[in-house]
């Protein structure tokens, strides 16, 4: 096995974006086309594009969702969208129109009754989301911090039949700190299935490291968009058996 790069589009206002740490008022504009960046990425070699809905996920309804339906719909890549979706009829908005893969966050701890149901009835297409600040989980674009821990939670949606997490690490989220690794990988211990870890990647040598702990993916952002390193030379990493 070898780890899997998501190169990430962040969408605000229908422009890439990034946050630092997830503050709303700390945003920094790469680009004012979210389907030309992901086409970019589609060129370079991206198997997967992570595509968020920010405006969605703090509003709690699909806003930027005509990107994320045009790159999947287009491009010769596989899309998994997150952000803003809170109904079954979300969910089927993007699958029918192309999206591999849906991810929920905030609805799995607000209604994690609802989260299991959709993870039963769709599988693989459904992706646990789950944002932590110091281990506990966050939610609605980050703005709440439930008292939920994100290890319990995750074990949770495991049981149901989750088989894939995204753990983002709210204090190293656009900070190229370096992800969380320890983080990542008790997640994955403690459920048994892929975590892919989001926040912090800064080098090659985050994701070498990740690699080498048997992460099964990693979400890359900020890097990529301040030149840290190519896409291309992060695949390569991916193509690097442990």
């Amino acid at each position: 096995m070898t780890i899997t790069i998501y190169p990430a589009i962040d969408m605000r206002g229908g422009n890439c974006v990034r946050l630092l740490q997830g503050d709303y008022d700390k945003e920094t504009i790469y680009g004012d086309s979210p389907f030309d960046m992901a086409k970019t990425f589609a060129a370079n070699g991206a198997e997967w594009i992570h595509m968020v809905d920010l405006d969605g996920a703090k509003d709690g309804k699909r806003v930027n969702d005509s990107f994320v339906i045009e790159a999947a719909k287009q491009l010769p890549v596989k899309v998994q969208i997150g952000g803003g979706i809170r109904s079954e009829e979300d969910i089927l908005h993007y699958l029918e129109n192309g999206v591999t893969r849906v991810i929920i966050g905030s609805i799995a701890v607000s209604n994690p009754k609802f989260a299991i149901e959709m993870i039963q009835k769709y599988g693989k297409q459904i992706v646990v989301g789950i944002d932590a600040k110091n281990g506990y989980v966050a939610t609605h674009g980050w703005i709440t911090t439930s008292e939920v821990k994100a290890v319990e939670l995750s074990k949770r949606f495991a049981d149901a039949g989750a088989e894939t997490f995204i753990f983002t690490d709210i204090a190293t989220d656009g900070t190229l700190s370096g992800p969380n690794i320890s983080a990542v990988c008790e997640m994955a211990e403690v459920t048994g299935k892929n975590v892919i870890a989001s926040g912090g990647v800064s080098s090659l040598a985050d994701l070498q490291a990740l690699n080498a702990e048997g992460v099964k993916g990693a979400i890359v952002g900020k890097a990529l968009y301040e030149n840290r390193f190519t896409l291309k030379e992060a695949l390569a990493i991916g193509e690097v058996k442990r």
